[in-house]
């Protein structure tokens, strides 16, 4: 059967043909049907007992947290972890479990009839730095406030307003968890990113990204 001839009929009835007429999604729309889902990893340190966030810049010169369309075969924490160290060279944890969403307008996803894009964003804790693999993203470090400025900048109201709510419950997050709070489990999933195919812990609430490497700290 060729691309051209895929239809996805509404509903279907053994007895009689349904009246709802065949509807045709070229695969085009089918692609980006499966780009819907994305995942963000809002990267973090604590310096001089400052937490600090790490964004890169899109090609479009915008900033914003690493993130891409989720994996098959990876959990959406993994596939995030995978976008942090490709855009932004990080090595760290992050947590399985996301601890918000954002909606990500995208023209591409309107044109095709998918709508606005989520977003699921997962709190990664960065342990080091090297080379990202991808050129011109420009990892930079932010407090908090300076880091909601930059992902205000060139968006309209609404969505800068959503980012800057991503911030501030990492930070509340960050927080609970400096103070100790049991809200994740020791345990730590080992991860080698130098493959797209990581072990997986169904128990852990963390993966660990192991480095290829050893490389000096930021």
């Amino acid at each position: 059967m060729s691309a051209r001839d895929w239809h996805i009929r509404r509903s279907w009835s053994p007895e009689k043909p349904s009246p709802i007429p065949a509807r045709f999604i070229p695969p085009s729309q089918l692609r980006e049907m499966r780009r819907r889902d994305q995942v963000a990893a809002v990267c973090y340190r604590i310096r001089n007992r400052k937490i600090e966030f790490l964004l890169v810049q899109t090609r479009g010169r915008r900033w914003t947290f690493p993130k891409g369309g989720a994996e098959a075969g990876l959990t959406p924490a993994q596939a995030a972890a995978l976008e942090a160290f490709e855009e932004a060279g990080v090595h760290g944890r992050i947590e399985e479990a996301r601890f918000a969403s954002y909606v990500c307008k995208k023209s591409a996803a309107r044109a095709s009839g998918g709508g606005d894009i989520v977003v699921s964003a997962h709190l990664c804790e960065v342990l080091w730095m090297g080379p990202p693999e991808e050129s011109g993203r420009n990892p930079s470090w932010f407090s908090p406030e300076k880091a909601k400025r930059r992902l205000r900048e060139d968006r309209n109201g609404p969505d800068g307003k959503q980012f800057a709510r991503v911030v501030d419950r990492a930070v509340s997050r960050i927080q609970r968890l400096s103070s100790g709070t049991p809200t994740t489990i020791d345990a730590l999933q080992r991860v080698n990113l130098s493959t797209r195919h990581p072990k997986r812990n169904s128990d852990s609430s963390q993966l660990f990204i192991v480095p290829r490497k050893p490389r000096k700290s930021w």
